[in-house]
């Protein structure tokens, strides 16, 4: 199933893509794609005769492909040519940390760019979307465990990152920095999340022509590792890290400005497109 949440920002209702590509209205069967119902979603679509369900007007805004997620966890330096483009040695263990969830939008929204920012990165990244409840479950188990997959992009400030002390979370977590979306696509249109193909492009540029393949830590090992320090609840997302090509890898480096156009493409999850717009922020 390809799910997402269509309509004005803070009105989004629940959709399904049906087999012909069109948008159809599910808010009978569920109040919202969100954290609240994951557990029983599936089933109660799969009861349900999707063909009955009003079709939706494919020109509506698509919204973040879930609600009231609860953690946004992420994982750093998960693809060795990255490590290798920021020049730091290959984890021995996955780096962890966290984006706001308030970073959260949706898959086409604009990307706010703060008018501080001189440094604004990309990094297109596989989201796993968690279905049950978990802790300390086994590599074995974690593919049970995850709903579904969706296009992510962990947008990043590289200055607030990297050059004003403390944590990564300062450069990560403006509004705007966590498209996702447009789908949230069921575990079970996808084989393995180890073989998916990940393209970002700006203004028309290929960027980013990275495999999940290559990950250092799979999707099974990561959910399992994260589960080891934290209970993971249904709709927290894991961000599992980017292929080589973002900005900061470049020579000379390459970082957004206002105008450009980030396109992201997930092999099987869809396309996302921002435009970047500077953002007065009042403090």
């Amino acid at each position: 199933m390809k799910l997402l949440r269509v309509g004005p920002i803070g009105g989004e209702q629940p959709a399904i893509l049906d087999s012909e590509g069109r948008l159809r209205d599910i808010s009978d069967v569920v109040p919202d794609i969100s954290s609240n119902y994951l557990t029983t979603l599936i089933t109660d679509l799969n009861n349900a005769n999707i063909s009955r369900f009003p079709v939706l007007d494919s020109k509506l805004r698509v919204g973040p492909c879930i609600a009231d997620v609860g953690k946004l966890v992420c994982i750093g330096l998960n693809y060795a040519d990255h490590a290798e483009e920021a020049g730091i040695p290959p984890p021995g263990e996955p780096i962890v940390f966290f984006k706001a969830t308030s970073a959260i939008c949706g898959p086409n929204d604009s990307l706010q760019i703060p008018n501080s920012s001189a440094k604004t990165d990309w990094e297109i990244e596989l989201g796993v979307v968690i279905g049950r409840t978990v802790k300390n479950i086994s590599e074995s188990e974690a593919l049970d465990a995850i709903f579904g997959y969706c296009v992510a992009n962990d947008f990043s400030e590289r200055f607030d990152q990297l050059e004003r002390g403390g944590q990564w979370a300062k450069g990560k977590s403006h509004d705007s920095f966590a498209p996702i979306g447009p789908w949230l696509v069921t575990k079970d249109e996808i084989d393995t999340p180890q073989k998916l193909s990940l393209r970002l492009s700006v203004n028309g540029i290929q960027f980013q022509n990275g495999n999940t393949s290559n990950m250092i830590f799979g999707v099974k090992y990561l959910v399992s590792y994260v589960s080891q320090f934290m209970t993971l609840r249904p709709g927290d997302i894991i961000l599992t890290g980017t292929p080589s090509g973002v900005g900061m890898g470049q020579v000379p480096p390459h970082f957004l400005k206002e105008g450009d156009v980030v396109t992201s493409i997930i092999e099987g999850l869809g396309k996302q497109c921002q435009v970047c717009r500077n953002i007065d922020y009042l403090l």
